[in-house]
């Protein structure tokens, strides 16, 4: 998977992210023994998912999100390999209906009881399923060597009401991608780290500045992907509220959004993005490809157009933190993770097989494949790229510094982000008045609220 969460992403990245295009379902396993995440004596009992034991030969059904690509391929591979490394577990890959959006099949699976045992899901919609009791935690199955290696944001995008219900092998990051030579030449400054970030001020003036330098549209920002509905608009682009000091929704009750999304940092922002817009310094969402057409000189995007960029700009390449619009930069972060959900499945045989794939080697293996970034820190030590003065080494300083931050952890991110990718290309790409269309958005989700009371702590 190249692009981190749902629809997030562009070209290639849309192969892994693509949340509603579906794909494969892994018929999974059984794992016999004991978790493969470490001694039981260093687990964290505060669930019951795993035990340490299990009771003969266990068969787990397993989904995946992604349909044919690389990161499939290389799933399928590991599949096969832990196959043969022992003789509890057969996993089996089955296809799922492509007209059909990934979440609606799971949706319609829980409402039927055909859930899976192994469920692969968006990051943010972990919160909506721990909820509704669609997935268990899975403290008990960690082992403290293991949940110490995770990256931190792994940990923090994996948990609801202080429990983990889910763990990716992977995660994600935003970033500005600027040819050093380009700039260089119109004499403006590269940041080198996240305290170094242009502010929003200083930005606009790079953007003309680039204009003028021939750049018709100096700034891609992916408005192409920024379809109604699309994840892409709330991950790309929520990061610009929070850096205002603004947010989507009251992040001490996540009882309304009123006062937050259509707060006036979040005007603030999303108006600054718009009189980019205005002012003709963004492609206007016509093409994927113009930064590496040369036609934009700075892409806003993720990291799953780093390999293509550097192939296209060898040894011309730099990231480098996304705009300070008032109270720092910040960055989206989150992916697709994994969940045992509430069946009948031996937990301790579901973890078998997810402790296989969180091994290093096989955090690695996936990461090389679709681009990501590597869900722990000795994963990490195995990609140069990430290392000290790596060429992505600013995705890790910002997953580990606290620049990243995790969409909002609540049961009703799914109406959050629906009414928030709504609003973000009326203002856009249809150039709606700001604070009425994000009056419009509050409207929908404060209404969702209302209609689950609130989404009390108990579940519904």
């Amino acid at each position: 998977m190249n692009a981190p969460l749902g629809d997030v992403g562009r070209g290639r990245g849309r192969r892994a992210l693509a949340s509603g295009l579906v794909a494969a379902v892994l018929l999974l396993v059984a794992c016999g023994g004991g978790g493969g995440g470490g001694d039981r004596g260093e687990r964290t009992r505060t669930d019951t998912t795993c035990d340490g034991r299990i009771e003969g030969t266990a068969q787990v059904t397993v989904w995946f999100h992604a349909g044919p690509s690389a990161e499939y391929n290389t799933l399928r591979r590991q599949v096969q390999d832990f196959n043969k490394a022992q003789r509890e577990v057969r996993v089996e890959v089955v296809t799922l209906p492509e007209q059909r959006p990934y979440n609606e099949l799971v949706l319609s699976a829980a409402a039927s009881g055909d859930l899976p045992d192994l469920l692969d899901f968006d990051g943010p919609r972990l919160y909506s399923y721990a909820w509704s009791g669609k997935i268990k935690p899975i403290d008990s199955c960690l082992s403290d060597s293991l949940r110490k290696d995770l990256l931190p944001s792994i940990r923090q995008q994996g948990t609801y009401a202080g429990r983990l219900y889910g763990i990716g092998t992977f995660d994600s990051g935003l970033g500005l991608y600027v040819r050093p030579s380009v700039l260089k030449k119109a004499r403006i400054r590269i940041p080198r780290s996240a305290e170094d970030a242009w502010t929003a001020r200083e930005f606009t003036d790079i953007l003309r500045t680039l204009r003028k330098a021939g750049y018709r549209y100096p700034l891609d920002m992916g408005l192409v992907d920024a379809k109604p509905g699309e994840e892409w608009n709330t991950y790309g682009f929520a990061p610009a509220v929070w850096s205002a000091g603004g947010d989507l929704i009251d992040p001490r009750t996540f009882r309304t959004a009123d006062g937050f999304l259509n707060g006036p940092e979040s005007v603030e922002a999303l108006t600054t993005l718009q009189s980019w817009v205005q002012e003709g310094l963004v492609e206007p969402g016509r093409s994927a490809h113009t930064f590496l057409q040369e036609r934009s000189a700075i892409s806003w995007t993720g990291h799953w157009w780093y390999p293509d960029y550097t192939r296209k700009f060898p040894g011309d390449l730099a990231i480098v933190p996304l705009p300070d619009f008032g109270e720092g930069t910040v960055t989206g972060m989150g992916s697709w993770q994994w969940g045992v959900t509430s069946g009948g499945a031996d937990g301790d045989a579901v973890w078998r097989f997810l402790a296989y794939l969180l091994k290093p080697d096989q955090i690695h293996r996936m990461s090389v494949a679709n681009g990501a970034i590597p869900a722990t820190r000795s994963a990490v030590k195995l990609s140069p790229e990430y290392a000290e003065g790596g060429a992505e080494r600013l995705f890790i300083e910002q997953l580990t510094g606290g620049v990243a931050r995790p969409r909002p952890r609540t049961p009703a991110y799914p109406a959050i982000t629906e009414a928030f990718s709504r609003a973000f290309p009326k203002i856009m790409i249809d150039r709606a008045p700001v604070k009425a269309t994000l009056d419009e958005a509050v409207e929908a989700i404060d209404k969702d609220l209302a209609a689950h009371d609130g989404y009390p702590k108990g579940g519904p």
